[in-house]
């Protein structure tokens, strides 16, 4: 294994001792178990959001999530993110503080609220659409989607999902160039909407956003959320192992987005965007 690949692990996993019992017999075991922690998001030194959350990348998932969820508006006022471990050396590395310009107006104590809210239960419906249409622009698309591209990204995503198979209890996300079919990075979180947000963090601090021409590959469902977060990055495809939910569906048809689910090798599910992808090839 190597050095990278033995640093990953230990900071996302940790050992336990379990009785594992098949056929009638026992034996104590050690197994791998996903770590899972709070990540305390500040601004400005502000308290604005709490994340339970597998450690690793936190300086994409602190930024992707004040892209996706709007506490930054514009992803170009975000500089970068540090934990704070100098001013607080035991309790740091779970405590992140997010750099924005200091000509940035913000309501923090709104933003508290707000962001406290939406990631406890948040909205539905029509007013949860509206407001994302409100904050975000249409996602761009100019090439055709070819779901043997398709297949092969969700492929690539699996077989990069280091700590999955050290543990079985992530979720993954990824990132895919339509263009030249070239997987960007993935991301493994015990979140799945973490997960989204380190890997759109990771072009937030690139600079690269909006991500048109770009799929999300997802490990598990395409519920709101991620829909949602898709959006606001400008990412205009995405894919899943497994099923969109209702709202997420009506989210990608009314932006012209392209939905696929339960991509197997053999099969899959077009739920939007049918017009830019090559159903016959």
């Amino acid at each position: 294994m190597s050095d990278e690949r033995s640093g990953e692990l230990e900071e996302a996993t940790r050992s336990a001792q379990v009785w594992r019992v098949e056929g009638g017999a026992r034996e104590e075991i050690a197994d791998q178990l996903v770590r899972e922690e709070p990540l305390e998001l500040r601004l400005r030194d502000v308290s604005v959001a709490v994340l339970m959350r597998t450690p690793g990348a936190d300086e994409e998932l602190a930024c992707g999530f004040a892209v996706t969820e709007g506490i930054v508006a514009d992803p170009r006022d975000v500089r970068f993110a540090a934990h704070c471990r100098r001013a607080m050396p035991v309790y740091g590395r779970n405590v992140i503080n997010l750099m924005v310009p200091d000509r940035l107006e913000l309501d923090l104590e709104r933003l508290r609220r707000n962001t406290f809210a939406s990631s406890s239960c948040g909205v539905c419906g029509k007013a949860t659409i509206d407001a994302v249409f409100v904050r975000s622009a249409p996602p761009e698309l100019t090439v055709r989607v070819s779901l043997a591209r398709v297949r092969e990204a969700v492929a690539q995503m699996r077989a990069s999902q280091r700590v999955f198979e050290a543990t079985g209890g992530l979720h993954a996300a990824g990132l895919v160039n339509l263009r030249t079919g070239r997987l960007l990075a993935v991301r493994e979180d015990v979140g799945r909407h973490n997960a989204v947000d380190k890997v759109i963090g990771r072009q937030v601090l690139r600079r690269a956003l909006p991500l048109r021409d770009h799929m999300l590959v997802v490990s598990g469902r395409i519920g709101f959320e991620i829909a949602q977060k898709a959006r606001v990055a400008g990412i205009p495809v995405m894919a899943a192992i497994s099923a969109p939910s209702s709202l997420a569906v009506d989210l990608a048809r009314k932006s012209g987005m392209v939905m696929i689910g339960f991509v197997r090798s053999e099969r899959l599910n077009v739920y939007a965007g049918e017009k830019f992808i090559d159903l016959d090839e």
